[in-house]
């Protein structure tokens, strides 16, 4: 008669016996092969136990991950909406220094208009010019720091 094992991890190692057509003779061989037969039944309950041990061990590991993802995770959130609220108030300033700039520029040319120092023509485009680059810095200076 040969023995075959069942593999269930939540109980006892289990024996199962299937028949076979000739079975051998059973002279001196039954005490080695009960002695052998306990010596695997131990051996599969303590791998058994080893993989179930190394189970909860996973469970742990990745219950903590999860906690410290979501951990990083609601940090990253909020150095990112701290970030945004400070490349917003940054476009602001620029935006009220352009502004100041501007009115300054105008200030300079009306009291030079004023004082009759100042060519109309020439002294127009060359503000026009500089209002233009003026701005175009602002504007690559706002989308460099709009960048991720």
């Amino acid at each position: 008669m040969a023995e075959q094992t069942t593999m269930d991890p939540t109980s006892p190692a289990t024996l199962v016996s299937v028949s076979s057509p000739n079975p051998p003779k059973k002279e001196n061989t039954n005490p080695i092969d009960s002695k052998l037969l306990t010596e695997l039944n131990e051996s599969r309950a303590e791998l058994l136990n080893r993989i179930w041990n190394l189970k909860q061990d996973l469970q742990s590991w990745r219950g903590k991950l999860d906690t410290q993802v979501q951990v990083y995770r609601e940090e990253l959130s909020g150095l990112k909406k701290t970030l945004n609220l400070e490349v917003e108030q940054l476009r602001e300033e620029f935006k009220e220094l352009k502004t100041t700039l501007n009115q300054q520029q105008d200030d300079v040319s009306a009291s030079l208009k004023s004082l009759g120092l100042q060519d109309d023509s020439k002294d127009s485009k060359e503000q026009m010019v500089t209002k233009e680059r003026v701005e175009a810095r602002l504007t690559d200076e706002n989308a460099k720091e709009a960048e991720p």
